[in-house]
């Protein structure tokens, strides 16, 4: 069984699989075991095709496919339910999250002896993007900030380390992604937050536009609120019957 599973949703990424997944084999040397999961999303491109011809060489690459896009979450969602090991660690698959960071996500976990330590997500430091992205993406932040409380400044970053169990135990819901130091917490669990570089996008353009994600924002955001509002407040402990 692998230590770590590496979960990568994927949507007409083509240009970008062979440097990204040199890297994250790089970055995975310091691992016993682990497995490399690209979910592709409804590609049109030839994503598919060339993550394929890598795994014939690459015992610990596996690819998923969704017939249609289905959006970010689900390709998580996806790669999660498959996985393997009981660490998972995301990276968006157009680049810009360097793998190099991913002992940053998976090494606190790997250490925790608690079993309290849930998440660990990634806050982005000097942001490779453009500027009208960047202004949309601190509106944002500070709206969700104010009304959910979850102590981090940026949830968007695609680099997050988490417990299997954990994620599989959220309630799911298209763009729960971005959610997930709220949602870790409601359930009671610990969130670390650690700071991750930022890189331009090699190749490829993006998937989203800054309208897109401000229209479904809001509407989240009002549901992630409830959800908070609306949390188990009780964990039921096992009675063994032994007196002592």
């Amino acid at each position: 069984m692998p230590a770590v599973s590496i979960v990568i949703p994927m949507k007409n990424e083509a240009e970008n699989v062979a440097f990204l997944l040199d890297e994250i084999a790089l970055a995975c040397t310091a691992l016993d075991s682990h497995e490399v999961i690209v979910v592709d999303d409804g590609s049109t491109d030839d994503t598919a095709g060339r993550v394929r011809d890598r795994m014939a060489a690459d015992p610990a690459l596996r690819l998923l496919r969704h017939a249609t896009s289905a959006g970010q979450s689900a390709a998580v969602h996806s790669g999660v339910l498959t996985a393997r090991a009981p660490i998972i660690c995301t990276l968006d698959g157009d680049g810009q999250n360097p793998p190099a960071e991913l002992p940053k996500l998976w090494g606190p976990l790997l250490a925790d002896r608690t079993g309290k330590l849930g998440l660990v997500a990634g806050q982005r430091v000097g942001r490779k993007d453009t500027a009208s992205k960047r202004w949309a993406s601190r509106l944002a932040n500070a709206l969700r900030a104010r009304i959910l409380r979850d102590g981090t400044r940026d949830t968007g970053c695609g680099l997050k380390g988490f417990r299997r169990d954990a994620f599989l135990a959220l309630p799911y819901f298209d763009h729960m992604h971005r959610y997930l130091p709220a949602l870790f917490r409601r359930d009671g669990w610990e969130v670390a937050l650690v700071d991750v570089s930022h890189r331009e996008r090699r190749a490829g353009r993006s998937n989203y536009n800054n309208l897109q994600r401000a229209l479904v924002g809001l509407h989240d955001l009002v549901g992630v609120a409830w959800l908070i509002k609306r949390r188990k407040k009780a964990r039921a402990s096992e009675d063994t019957g032994n007196v002592v």
